[in-house]
């Protein structure tokens, strides 16, 4: 089988992640399921092929992987479908994980993302954080927000991304999208640029360093909306990593700076749904002043709480979505408790 084939057949099944790694079968992952084509396990030459055939399709030099053992980006197929790819070397040989991504940007109401997420693309500046696992689906939330100010508003919107996933055509925004590596050296010279070039959104794929989030928080401070993501779940665990990102003598004077500049923090988890497929459940923090003070004062342990007892403002707790699919028919009861924070009081309201 080649890649092109591959990528055509896993596609077409409606997959989500594509893998080819050396001693299993082609596989993919489908409504959070491991599936395979064939019981053929693929060796490391098979690898070193089907790898090189994706370097082929995307028009990129190998020679990166070759040299530093990883490589990110992502490429379209007329037709087809965009995917973002992820290869790298294990035990010598070649591998590659492949992302599928639609041409056509995403329906929030058909994936599940609550109007309120949606609604902050209204706010006109401040830092907005959109948190959660690895493939949980972060950029695609972060997508439906660009897509909302694009279609509604006239702004200049500038995303930073390693690698771009969704493409966005001007509708009434501007959009310039750059791609870490191949336009633009890093986040950081890209993010420090954007502050030049008049934008009033900024998308940062990943906040991944403590130079990257004060850029991030002086932009937001500065009177831009500053839209990114991090890899941790709930308000509290996201603001502490913020914080313990820098070293000890900043800590206090950026814990203020955050106060200030924190607009909401989304979370979000796939689950598996009860019709086989997949399903999101979010959590969603707003920054009210009891919230700044909690940062301010070091009472970060305390904002879990005020959310899980607090539906005014705007929040709701990843308990509280949790028993909305679950009443709903979306998940089954066991896959509510197992992805709640509080599993003994979900129990007793389930």
């Amino acid at each position: 089988m080649t890649v092109l084939d591959f990528l055509t057949e896993a596609t077409e099944q409606g997959a989500s992640d594509l893998f080819i790694v050396a001693g299993r079968a082609l596989s993919y992952k489908k409504g959070g399921k491991l599936l395979t084509f064939g019981d053929e396990r693929v060796m490391p030459e098979s690898t070193e092929t089907l790898v090189s055939e994706i370097y082929r399709l995307a028009h990129r030099d190998i020679s990166r992987l070759r040299q530093t053992g990883d490589d990110d980006f992502s490429f379209a197929i007329q037709g087809l479908s965009r995917f973002r790819v992820s290869t790298y070397v294990q035990r010598g040989s070649l591998a590659a994980v492949i992302r599928v991504i639609t041409f056509d940007l995403p329906d929030p109401v058909r994936l599940g993302i609550p109007a309120p997420v949606i609604g902050l693309s209204g706010l006109k500046k401040g830092l907005v954080l959109v948190t959660g696992p690895a493939g949980s689906g972060k950029s695609t939330t972060l997508a439906c927000i660009i897509d909302q100010i694009n279609r509604t508003m006239e702004k200049h919107i500038i995303t930073l991304e390693d690698p771009i996933e969704y493409l966005h055509r001007h509708q009434k925004s501007i959009i310039s999208q750059r791609e870490v590596s191949s336009d633009t050296a890093s986040y950081n010279v890209a993010l420090r640029a954007a502050l030049r070039q008049s934008p009033d959104v900024i998308l940062l794929g990943e906040m991944r360093d403590y130079e990257t989030i004060s850029i991030a928080m002086t932009a937001a401070e500065t009177g831009h909306l500053v839209l990114s993501t991090l890899h941790t779940l709930g308000a509290a665990n996201t603001i502490d990593r913020i914080i313990d990102v820098f070293p000890s003598g900043q800590q206090r004077q950026i814990a203020v700076q955050l106060a200030s500049v924190l607009q909401a923090v989304v979370s979000q988890q796939l689950l598996p749904a009860a019709d086989g497929g997949v399903t999101a459940a979010f959590e969603m923090m707003t920054v009210t002043t009891a919230v700044r003070n909690m940062i301010r004062e070091n009472k970060i342990h305390q904002i879990d709480g005020l959310i899980y007892s607090s539906s005014a403002d705007g929040m709701f707790s990843m308990d509280a979505d949790l028993l909305r699919l679950c009443k709903s028919g979306r998940i089954t009861r066991e896959e509510a408790l197992a992805h709640s924070t509080n599993p003994d009081m979900l129990a007793r309201k389930l």
